[in-house]
């Protein structure tokens, strides 16, 4: 399965080459399969500009053959930015994702929240870069989901391995980024569905996470974080005007 009609490698090669609260049941996919879906959904969740609008035309003529929950949710949100109108389309982007920290791409941050063990945890995403044999570029912090997402569908053999456990490991901020998402109405709950249908089934004990940070959110213990690569530039999370409240 090729990957090649994808327009926007944002990795490189390293130094070693139903309603919001149900859980979505995953469905049967080859591994070229769920690659090619975590790459649409990576590319389907970026900031939509004319790049993305771009990417989403291919999106939707590649993923036609997934299984039907997957490419429906996939060719559904495409359509949407194809189709819309692109000001507008930005406008919620940011109100969604820049606005919202339980719409957080940031799959750390649900975890760790704004404590010290933010650091800690990027760094061991930045450790599972590079034992697949990746690294991040363009100042993007290595938990953003769209990153993840592209590393899992470029990476093979123990890589996929690796990057499988970095998502399960992650599972319940996933699952509450999604619920989040359809709460809100959103059309890139779409891409966050699709991915839940490509990871293995959630268990009591995500659910019990899950269901402990929508009613309490993450750690809040606010630190200065202007040393980690992201935080206190444009890249950053919050970038554009601040962290939200949990909301």
């Amino acid at each position: 399965m090729s990957l090649s009609f994808l327009p926007r490698p944002t990795l490189r090669r390293g130094a070693r080459s139903a309603g919001s609260g149900a859980p979505l049941a995953p469905v049967p996919l080859s591994d070229g399969d769920r690659r090619l879906a975590h790459m649409a959904a990576s590319l389907l969740l970026a900031y939509p500009d004319d790049a993305a609008v771009r990417a989403a035309h291919e999106v939707r003529s590649a993923v036609g053959h997934l299984p039907p929950p997957v490419a429906e949710r996939l060719t559904g949100l495409a359509t949407a930015l194809t189709d819309g109108d692109l000001g507008a389309l930005q406008a919620a982007y940011v109100a969604t994702f820049d606005l919202k920290r339980r719409c957080t791409l940031y799959l750390s941050y649900y975890a760790a929240g704004d404590t010290r063990r933010r650091g800690a945890a990027l760094l061991r995403f930045a450790e599972a870069y590079r034992a697949v044999g990746w690294e991040v570029t363009r100042g993007e912090l290595p938990d953003h989901l769209g990153s993840v997402l592209e590393l899992s569908a470029r990476a093979d053999g123990d890589g996929a391995r690796i990057v499988g456990a970095l998502l399960t490991a992650h599972r319940d901020g996933i699952e509450v980024l999604r619920q989040a998402l359809a709460a809100e109405g959103s059309p890139w709950v779409a891409a966050v569905e699709a991915v839940c249908l490509t990871l293995p089934p959630v268990d009591a004990r995500t659910l019990d996470r899950v269901a402990s940070l929508v009613a309490e959110g993450p750690p809040a213990e606010l630190v200065g974080l202007s040393g980690l690569p992201g935080f206190g530039t444009d890249d950053g999370p919050g970038a554009r005007g601040g962290v939200p409240p949990w909301t």
